[in-house]
């Protein structure tokens, strides 16, 4: 569903994250017009007026408990409603076991992905690497490594809710999503990074599993042939 304030969702988890961001705006918005209210009528209550005398409160006790109490449960409630899609977004141990992992670097002023090869691994021979273009499968779980090469940045792609801080000498920095929809979207860096901050742009390229295929081919450099003179010499001698 498409709302003037968020991209459309396009991730497996999205739409749980825009449903907390709908309840604590609801909370905060409540809060908001509670107050601005309550300004209202004590500005004309207690306006001057001829004859009448300002009264001066020391404090009131029971009004300070009440308005630390409210928050303070708020915000535990919060806290303890939302923690458990904390934990199964940011616990590296919740990534699904069968994501495709993609290493990632951030440096001024743009991203690298290092890609597995056909043998589904990283870290292999047949890895291949692409600047500034993430290219996955719909509906397939993929885990990114995240480092950073010269300061810190964040990588945020919007429609799918995801950012994740990319910092210099930490090598574990992982995050991981599941794209919903086809599409080509945007990657952005979330933490002010330098002069060239904001041209540090990528796109993320969802396809279907056959295009996926198709583009992978395209990426992957075949060894190349064997000399037919020089195997006909070594064969000779």
């Amino acid at each position: 569903m498409q709302h003037w304030w968020f991209p459309t969702n396009a991730s497996s988890y999205g739409q749980e994250i825009d449903n907390l961001f709908v309840l604590i705006l609801y909370i905060t918005g409540a809060t908001f017009f509670i107050v601005e209210i309550a300004l209202v009528v004590f500005l004309i209550r207690y306006r001057a007026r001829a004859g009448r005398k300002a009264e001066y409160v020391e404090g009131n006790v029971k009004a300070e408990i009440i308005w630390t109490a409210i928050p303070a449960v708020i915000v535990v409630f919060l806290g303890i409603f939302s923690q458990p899609l904390w934990s199964r977004i940011k616990d590296t141990d919740k990534i699904p076991a069968d994501a495709i992992t993609i290493d990632v670097t951030g440096k001024q002023f743009e991203w690298h992905f290092i890609y597995p090869g056909p043998d589904g691994r990283l870290d292999t021979e047949d890895d291949y690497s692409k600047r500034n273009e993430l290219h996955v499968i719909v509906d397939k779980s993929y885990a990114l490594r995240i480092h950073a090469e010269d300061v810190i940045h964040s990588f945020f792609i919007p429609v799918f809710r995801l950012k994740q801080d990319a910092v210099p000498g930490m090598a574990n920095n992982m995050a991981w999503f599941r794209p919903t929809r086809t599409g080509e979207f945007e990657i952005a860096c979330a933490e002010l990074c330098g002069l060239g901050h904001y041209r540090m742009r990528s796109r993320v390229f969802v396809h279907t599993a056959e295009e996926f295929a198709a583009w992978q081919n395209t990426q992957i450099t075949p060894a190349p042939a064997p000399d037919s003179a020089a195997t006909s010499e070594r064969k000779a001698s």
